[in-house]
């Protein structure tokens, strides 16, 4: 139970409470959540059993397994690709994590009181402030080391079991008591009445997307956690409990934020200012009359924002970890401070080519934009579709099922299908997402 809460918990991140509300936003509401739905079953299953397959037969790093079933052939190369593309995602989602902390702090110290400009002004100043988001992103980065270095059981799984019903908890109190705003039922009835008529392919696009990056597609997480499952690990059940866990959290977070805002007049396409500089406002709004609960609900979201980035980067951690201890030979401290090191570099050049040093930038980008685009519309589209060539291809097929059916212990009905999925859907679902976030389609 313990290491499938913490895989759940590398899917459940930033992208369920703060990218998919405005993703939903902008892209008409319940309609886009049910392509999402879809596009979950579609390709994020068979994508999520094809990497747990790649894992729990090596049972070792995502390098090393990938390696041993391709019998030294390049396929390998997928794996470092994996650890490659966390580290990197590691080092950039720090520094929004940091904000995430300061924000914490900020409101459990009532610095967010103001008018909408006063709250615009505090985030602009404090992102291009040259020393306190280095202090914060670095400093999640070593909250995240301190959980990872304790190991899988003592420390991974032990803060899973605590985090996920944490998070689960504030969630479900914040979307309670935003649900019981005046005017609350508008943004219910734009998150759960469908308009069929806002569907296009873009849209389409952005859902299938959006399911491959919720679930941590690419990553090498999931290869890397299920190297720690048991053989008697039922694979497509696991897949489906994290895709519903991860599903759900992603709609309560709508819930939690569409209500509020349509309370007081907030549009739903804020974007990525929502979190930190529309609903500080929002807050301070809805709850005008009774500032107390308004203080410990804003204390309780930003609570739940750490932890929701907490249980992301533990699991984005421990790819690299687990990589550095067995190619290195190095003990498990060790090699935590290797990832923890060039982490903590990434990060604060991230954080400072935000607005200290803009000199600092790749191909006319600050560091944070490119190491996002780089992971988000290449990378990790990279890694997911020759995973599936490789599982649909290239592993002989009776490893696949072997490993599907738990070496026959367990029905495997549903193998042709994940098989045709695997091999020809996947591949294709994947060069569609690539094609759009290249702006070719």
């Amino acid at each position: 139970m313990g290491i499938i809460l913490a895989t759940a918990g590398s899917a459940v991140g930033l992208g369920n409470v703060w990218r998919f509300p405005y993703m939903t936003g902008q892209n008409g509401g319940a309609a886009f959540i049910l392509l999402y739905f879809a596009c979950v079953f579609l390709l994020g299953i068979p994508g999520m059993i094809s990497e747990f397959i790649v894992g729990r037969h090596g049972t070792t790093n995502a390098a090393r397994a990938y390696d041993i079933l391709s019998r030294g052939k390049p396929w390998k190369l997928v794996g470092y690709l994996g650890i490659l593309t966390s580290t990197i995602i590691l080092g950039f989602y720090a520094v929004v994590a940091g904000w995430c902390l300061e924000y914490l702090f900020a409101s459990a110290a009532g610095q967010l009181r103001g008018d909408a400009a006063y709250v615009q002004t505090y985030f602009q100043s404090f992102s291009s402030d040259p020393l306190k988001p280095c202090l914060w992103a670095v400093a999640f980065i070593l909250i995240t080391h301190f959980v990872v270095v304790r190991g899988i059981r003592n420390g991974i799984e032990r803060a899973s079991k605590w985090l996920m019903p944490a998070l689960l908890l504030l969630l479900v109190i914040i979307v309670v008591a935003s649900c019981l705003l005046p005017g609350a039922y508008k943004g219910i009835e734009f998150l759960l009445k469908p308009d069929f008529s806002k569907l296009s392919g873009s849209v389409f696009l952005e859902a299938l997307g959006q399911a491959f990056f919720s679930l941590s597609l690419g990553t090498a997480c999931l290869c890397t956690y299920a190297s720690y499952f048991g053989k008697e690990t039922k694979l497509m059940q696991s897949a489906v409990q994290i895709a519903f866990l991860d599903s759900i959290i992603a709609v309560m977070a709508g819930l939690m934020i569409f209500p509020a805002a349509f309370s007081v007049g907030v549009t739903p396409d804020a974007g990525p200012s929502l979190i930190f500089i529309t609903l500080p406002n929002v807050f301070q709004q809805v709850f005008a009359a009774a500032p107390l609960m308004g203080y410990v609900i804003s204390v309780m979201f930003y609570a739940l924002l750490v932890f929701a980035a907490l249980t992301s980067t533990i699991s984005m951690h421990e790819i690299g970890t687990a990589f550095f201890t067995e190619e290195l030979q190095a003990p498990r401290s060790k090699a935590a401070w290797v990832l923890t090191a060039v982490c903590s570099i990434i990060a604060v050049l991230c954080s400072l080519s935000l607005g200290a040093c803009p000199d600092i930038h790749l191909l006319g980008k600050d560091l944070l934009t490119f190491c996002d685009q780089l992971t988000a519309q290449y990378l990790l589209p990279l890694g997911a579709f020759l995973t599936s060539l490789f599982v649909g291809w290239y592993v002989p097929k009776k490893i696949v099922r072997d490993e599907f059916t738990n070496h026959g212990t367990l029905q495997g009905r549903a193998f042709p299908l994940y098989l045709f999925i695997v091999r020809f859907v996947c591949p294709l679902c994947i060069l569609l997402i690539f094609l759009h976030q290249m702006g070719v389609i």
